[in-house]
């Protein structure tokens, strides 16, 4: 009998041990689906136009990530200067210029000669492409709000318009006999 009971203990033990050992979650398969953080409008203009330079000037890898950072500054700037002086085109193209000899400035320590007289010579078409992309991307989402406009509060409610119920009552007569 002592050696069923101690078998027993020991079996117990074992099993015991062994699922201590077990990572929690090991048993149920995790989902490792999670929502990719979208990039606002900003990032989304830098990244492309740096995919496109990247292309264009034949970057490597850590070019290319430099050229990422420096887009990322210099678009949120060109943006920001578009969204205050949103009716005066030749005042934001006059600040953005400004702004691009900063990129021009930077780039020149990040690019090799031949990039770089590269890039000088393609500055024109970087600069339409960015501005083409901007004014597409802004329509898109004046279009977009307009279309689609967002609710008027948290508890879902949207501007349209006024939805008209008909109520009929019934009349029952109740006679006394």
């Amino acid at each position: 009998m002592r050696k069923t009971l101690a078998a027993a203990t020991m079996a117990l033990t074992v099993a015991l041990g062994a699922q201590a050992q077990q990572k929690p979650g090991a048993a149920m398969p995790q989902d490792q689906t999670r929502p990719t953080p979208r990039l606002n409008a900003v990032q989304e203009r830098a990244q492309r136009l740096s995919d496109q330079m990247a292309r264009e000037l034949r970057l490597n890898g850590y070019q290319a990530t430099k050229l990422r950072a420096i887009n990322e500054d210099k678009v949120a700037k060109m943006a920001a200067i578009e969204q205050r002086h949103a009716g005066n085109p030749t005042l934001i193209d006059e600040q953005c210029k400004g702004v691009c000899k900063e990129r021009d400035k930077e780039l020149s320590a990040v690019l090799t000669t031949n990039q770089y007289s590269d890039y000088y010579n393609s500055r024109s078409s970087f600069y339409k492409y960015d501005k083409d992309y901007a004014a597409t991307a802004s329509d898109f989402l004046f279009v977009n709000s307009v279309k689609n406009p967002l609710p008027a509060n948290s508890k879902g409610a949207t501007i349209g318009p006024a939805k008209t119920t008909t109520t009929t009552r019934s009349t029952s007569s109740s006679g006394n006999k």
